[in-house]
């Protein structure tokens, strides 16, 4: 990328997803894949356009609802012939979802979808149920978050790898009700 502006470090470390308007903005899969385009580097729309083989119109759209919802900000503005360059950025390196909401998971996973059929390497990909008391259960999940948060990174020049933590307890399962002979 030229005149790609120095690395600048999110303003948040985990920005705790849970106003309306943050659940509607990731209702998109396009603005889930512009968050994770933003992940680790400020990109214009152009960039961003480019890197997701989208419109710069539907880019920019979308990234002012991202911006309006608080989850993007411009970081950088840099003139270039006789106009305004914006670099965005997500304003949190981690964004978890505190009380996920139907439309907000939906579009999340469908985003993740997209990239899994994307990736150009070889994805891992399981869904398993266990049985766990409450202690286990947060026991698990505080080890997969201190897992996915310690992990070190790479130099710059290595493939980016997406990472989705979910640890979730079933719905409770209603019995059927015996019919009775009438």
């Amino acid at each position: 990328m030229r005149d790609q502006p120095p690395y600048l470090s999110p303003p948040e470390d985990v920005l705790e997803i849970g106003a309306p308007e943050q659940f509607a903005a990731l209702a998109h899969p396009l603005r889930q894949r512009l968050l994770f385009a933003l992940g680790h580097r400020p990109a214009t729309i152009s960039q961003l356009a480019a890197q997701l083989d989208a419109k710069k119109g539907n880019v920019a759209h979308h990234l002012k609802v991202l911006r309006e919802a608080g989850l993007v900000h411009i970081a950088e503005t840099r003139q270039v012939r006789g106009g305004t360059e914006q670099y965005h950025q997500r304003t949190a390196r981690q964004m978890v979802v505190a009380a996920p909401q139907a439309a907000g998971t939906a579009a999340m996973l469908a985003a993740v979808a997209q990239e899994l059929d994307r990736s150009p390497a070889e994805t891992h990909l399981t869904l398993r149920h266990l049985r766990l008391s409450p202690a286990k259960a947060r026991e698990l999940g505080e080890s997969l978050a201190r897992l996915v948060d310690e992990a070190e990174e790479s130099a710059e020049d290595q493939p980016v790898h997406g990472v989705l933590v979910a640890l979730y307890q079933q719905a409770q399962q209603t019995p059927a009700r015996p019919v009775r002979p009438g």
